[in-house]
């Protein structure tokens, strides 16, 4: 608490009457980040979707969520570190499934446009698959020697999340 009074130029007394414990102090620094990845990642999904070009619409999806993360890398390493803390393993798991809720409605019209048979039993891997390119993109662009942009590794994940559903 010292270093975040020292840090914003206050006393430690005038921390402490606002965030009575650092646990309090955490949460809310936690769920200001949280929901400001949030909104960032859910605006990288569109809301009425173009589905004539299902590349296209994957490789613009994928160049928005990598343009977020690099404009909040600090926030989007910490939420990558939820081995080290349950608490924000925990509300990543539970942000993950509130995206993974709007991709598969989403996904299901346009694996519909494609053609794809047993959509039913098929759309909760391909959204899990599509989750997972998701979360491997964001691990690539945070790496310290990242060789990747958002708009370059926005395009490459995108065309592989299109193979797959159009392979599906």
């Amino acid at each position: 608490m010292d270093s975040i009074a020292h840090a914003l130029g206050v006393t430690k007394p005038v921390v402490y009457s606002c965030f009575p414990s650092r646990k309090e102090l955490f949460n809310a620094l936690l769920e200001r980040e949280e929901q400001l990845l949030f909104a960032g990642v859910m605006a990288a999904l569109p809301e009425s979707p173009d589905y004539r070009n299902l590349e296209q619409l994957f490789c613009t999806g994928f160049k928005a969520l990598l343009k977020a993360v690099a404009a909040h890398k600090d926030a989007w390493k910490l939420v990558f570190a939820t081995e080290s803390d349950p608490v924000i393993a925990e509300r990543y798991g539970e942000a993950r499934r509130r995206v993974a809720r709007t991709v598969r409605q989403l996904m299901q019209p346009g694996l519909q446009i494609l053609g794809v048979q047993d959509i039913d039993r098929k759309l909760p891997v391909l959204v899990e698959l599509f989750m997972s390119l998701g979360d491997g993109a964001v691990r690539s662009l945070l790496q310290e020697q990242a060789e990747w942009i958002p708009e370059e590794l926005g395009s490459y994940v995108g065309k592989i999340a299109y193979a797959a559903m159009k392979n599906a």
